[in-house]
């Protein structure tokens, strides 16, 4: 892969991973609800969906997904009925004030990483993205695996400093977030662009 196909991609992915998203939204959220240490976890979760999309995408789930509009289906409502889930436990999630701080009580670790991971498996939309976007920066005349691993290794870096840099936006509002209806309307404005995330991959169409 020549250099300045890879930087072409590095800008591309940069762009598209920067976006506010389903994963960047849980990200932030669990910086928030957590601190960004055992956010950690959730990012763990985000990053494992990721790598496995990207991989069953290099193994041909891409194709098969845009041939099999009934399987499409099915992990699109499937991960419709995620997110939507995800929206509505954020919204009647509980308000906590004094003492208790943001959450009162700890999460276990391995807790936080299977919810961010099924969250990142929700949408069956980046296996096609991926099937998409990696053939634009493949040069056919040179080794496949090695390019292919680049490709990855970098979307996986550059996916990780995005959430680093909402994990820290999440631990900045962790402290204006203090007051019960600060809380409140925190809650309510994640739960509905979860449910908003759920209603676009509703319409989504492979």
């Amino acid at each position: 892969m020549s250099l300045h196909l890879w930087w072409l991609y590095v800008t591309a992915v940069f762009l598209i991973s920067a976006t506010p998203g389903p994963n960047m939204l849980h990200v932030m959220s669990q910086s928030i609800a957590h601190g960004p240490r055992r956010a950690l976890a959730a990012m763990a979760g985000l990053m494992s969906a990721v790598l496995l999309c990207l991989t069953a995408s290099a193994l041909g789930l891409g194709a098969l997904l845009k041939t099999s509009p009934l399987l499409f289906d099915v992990l699109r409502y499937a991960g419709v009925a995620y997110l939507i889930w995800l929206g509505v436990k954020a919204w009647r999630a509980q308000v906590t004030t004094g003492e208790e701080g943001i959450s009162p009580r700890p999460v276990p670790a391995r807790a936080l990483y299977g919810t961010a991971l099924l969250t990142g498996l929700s949408n069956p939309k980046l296996i096609i993205f991926a099937a998409a976007l990696f053939p634009q920066f493949i040069d056919t005349a040179r080794p496949f695996g090695m390019q292919l691993a680049i490709l990855i290794a970098s979307f996986v870096a550059i996916e990780s400093f995005w959430y680093g840099a909402y994990a820290l936006g999440g631990m900045k509002l962790r402290r204006w977030l203090e007051p019960a209806n600060r809380q409140r309307l925190f809650n309510r404005a994640t739960g509905l662009l979860f449910i908003g995330f759920g209603g676009a991959l509703l319409g989504a169409r492979a």
